[in-house]
């Protein structure tokens, strides 16, 4: 026992010291002369919207805090879940801006060291990478580790007392509540100002004015590559981090419910560890040689991932042997839930893929023009939310029968939360390979911008390329988990109700009218969620797009290359647009369950939660495949297929890539992070919401 209360903190520490050497590693790489101007130009840019956004944000979280703090006073919630929703929302906010001041140094550095060679600019931007992957794991379990003791030491709790154990896992959730609503924000807000700038430089750009991707020329350019790291970085930091500590929250109500006491909120965390461990060895494996096609490419990451994973699930038994030897059937879910997340990113990376056959048809229709390509994307994303479910549906119900469901039905549902547990386990890898990407993305614009020789520009397309493959391949492993914790939340939902109002009438009856207008509310949530990001995008994109055909218009030195755009201009727009529209949708997930369980009751909100999650997953499925197919079809089109750069199939290819846009890194993204966050804002109301005493 001693050796699983120690391991979570113990790899914390090792997270966190592996990333700072890999951020040392990446800042001691040259950043080459050329590129100098252009990078710092980026990092202002970035750092710019990340301060206004959290000047935004800190509102809403003295707001929640003081809200929180009433009900403490009046004995509603915990005295300590004040501060864990503050914590929470600190670390998934501190983990996207240090993946993001990695990053932003490292896209100048990848771009140099491609000039030497594929393998130097792949280790460059998968090192950077890295600092984001092991800083998310390292900082989730350094919080969760902190609350533990903390809650542990005040209350002087033995290692058996279970209503005390339910007591500290209830209040940790909180700080879950607190880093789903940073993430929330810096999804929506980053994701609005990166398909802004990206929507708009496309449309002006390569549709209207016939001008490269990343041209100089382009004023929206700089906003483009801006966003790229706001979005895609800090953003995606927030999102995954929350996904993370939420599986591991959600498994330890779980399993303190299933009467296992401590040992129940210890063995996520152990496990959990052991994946940071191995997550960090994996790394080492990432390398690649010169002439490395795509799947060469996709090898080399899929060496480092598949080594964690099979190791973590190897050294995850003998966890389990030494903490809860009478309950070793608990190793099922772990391996259920680490093949899912395996086998789901390689459903997504077939569907994706440039290097496939469906993507590659998809690219073949834009030979027809863009209604053909809009159309059979479109029709791609949906066949793909097939494999998933059916993949997410296996791991269900084996985790729930494998870890004694049958017999005991709380224990069914922590096999459930160790499954998702198992499924996030090697974060620290599977992240590394995400965040690589819009490091890889950004190099490829700044020599663009910075005019470097032919050939470093075919290496940074190559491994960007690659990224939109990781990022998709990320995107569709965190909606996966995010689909079990979501299940698992729901439950910790029930559990909690029951504990805090004893005789609460508990019906999930399919004929009781709550629990079915709640389910028909949840379900409508997602879309209604979708079309307020979907929106808030197309208006923003709209703004960048007259920009960039006002100063065309105004200065033709411009376009002859004599005179230079307004960037600043450009970041502006995107800046106030997304801080503006990125609250209503943050509003109406945190209120959603609350407003629900006035009218509807504990059941209705039960309905709610469970519609939310099944629509908001085949939702963010369909979007973020879709999404991704359109965009390595452009690529594959621009690579000299079907008339190459400039031709119709091209031009049919970016518009695709263009309605794909915000399908993917806006709207499809930010799903997972709105089913979980109104199942712990539930769970955190849910004395509220069962006594009607809002």
């Amino acid at each position: 026992m001693q050796l699983a209360i120690l391991i979570a903190p113990c790899a914390a520490a090792l997270a966190l010291a592996c990333a700072f050497f890999f951020s040392r590693k990446v800042l001691k790489m040259p950043e080459g002369e050329e590129v100098r101007g252009i990078a710092a130009v980026i990092r202002k840019g970035a750092n710019a919207f990340l301060k206004r956004q959290y000047l935004v944000v800190a509102i809403f979280f003295a707001a929640m805090f003081a809200v929180l703090g009433i009900l403490a006073l009046v004995g509603f919630v915990g005295p300590f879940m004040p501060f864990a929703f503050v914590t929470g929302g600190v670390f998934s906010g501190l983990s996207g801006f240090l993946g993001m001041k990695i990053a932003t140094a490292a896209n100048g550095r990848t771009a140099t060291a491609c000039k030497d060679s594929l393998n130097k600019g792949l280790r460059a931007a998968f090192s950077a990478g890295s600092v984001m992957g092991l800083v998310v794991v390292g900082l989730g379990l350094c919080d969760l580790s902190i609350w533990y003791f903390v809650l542990k030491g005040f209350y002087g709790i033995s290692e058996t007392a279970l209503t005390e154990a339910e007591f500290i896992a209830t209040n940790m959730i909180t700080f879950g509540m607190g880093a789903s609503s940073m993430a929330l924000f810096a999804r929506v807000g980053g994701g609005i100002f990166t398909k802004a700038a990206d929507v708009g430089a496309d449309l002006v750009g390569k549709v209207e004015e016939n001008i490269p991707e990343d041209d100089p020329r382009n004023p929206a350019v700089i906003a483009d590559n801006v966003g790229d790291n706001v979005g895609d970085v800090a953003g995606m930091g927030a999102d995954l981090y929350e996904s993370y500590v939420g599986s591991i929250l959600s498994a330890m109500a779980l399993g303190v419910a299933a009467g296992l006491d401590f040992r129940g909120a210890l063995l996520p965390l152990g496990i959990a560890a052991i994946g940071v461990f191995f997550s960090i060895v994996g790394t080492f494996f990432v390398r690649t040689k010169e002439s490395a096609d795509q799947k060469g490419l996709l090898r080399a990451l899929r060496t480092g991932t598949w080594f964690a994973a099979i190791a973590t699930a190897a050294a995850s038994v003998l966890f389990l042997w030494l903490v809860v030897p009478e309950h070793m059937r608990l190793v099922a879910p772990v391996l259920l839930g680490l093949a899912a997340g395996v086998l789901i990113g390689l459903c997504t990376e077939l569907f994706t893929s440039a290097s496939y056959r469906p993507t590659q048809k998809l690219a073949a229709s834009a030979e027809s023009g863009a209604g053909p390509v809009i159309i059979n994307g479109t029709a791609l994303g949906m066949l793909s939310t097939v494999a998933p479910v059916l993949l997410i549906a296996a791991a269900v119900l084996g985790s729930y029968f494998l870890a004694g469901g049958g017999a005991d039905p709380a224990m069914g549902m922590f096999g459930i939360g160790i499954a998702a547990v198992g499924m996030l386990s090697t974060l620290g890898i599977t992240l590394s390979t995400d965040a690589y990407g819009p490091v890889a993305d950004n190099a490829g614009g700044i020599a663009q911008m910075a005019g470097m020789d032919e050939e470093v520009r075919r290496r940074t397309d190559a491994l960007d390329s690659l990224g939109n493959t990781t990022a998709a391949t990320g995107k569709g492993f965190a909606i996966g988990s995010a689909m079990l914790t979501a299940l698992a939340l729901l439950s910790s939902f029930i559990a909690q109700v029951r504990i805090l109002v004893p005789d609460y009438p508990i019906d999930l009856a399919i004929d009781n009218p709550a629990v079915l207008v709640g389910v028909f509310v949840g379900a409508m949530l997602p879309f209604l969620f979708s079309a307020l990001t979907m929106s808030a995008v197309g208006k923003s994109a709209q703004r960048v797009v007259l920009e960039v055909r006002r100063q065309f218009a105004q200065n033709k030195g411009i376009l002859a290359g004599t005179s230079d755009p307004d960037y600043a201009q450009c970041v502006r727009i995107c800046t106030k647009s997304a801080q503006k529209q990125m609250v209503l949708p943050a509003v109406i997930a945190v209120l959603s369950p609350i407003v629900a369980g006035l009218i509807l009751g504990a059941n209705g909100v039960a309905g709610l939660l469970l519609g939310s999650t099944v629509t908001g997953f085949l939702l963010a499925v369909f979007m973020s495949n879709s999404g991704g197919a359109w965009d390595n079809a452009k690529k594959y089109v621009e690579e000299g297929s079907f008339g190459g750069k400039g031709s119709a199939a091209h031009k049919a290819g970016v518009i695709g890539d263009t309605v794909g846009d915000p399908f993917k890194d806006t709207s499809g993204p930010s799903i997972n992070i709105l089913i979980k966050l109104i199942s712990v804002v539930a769970i955190v109301f849910a004395q509220i919401i069962a006594l009607g005493l809002l």
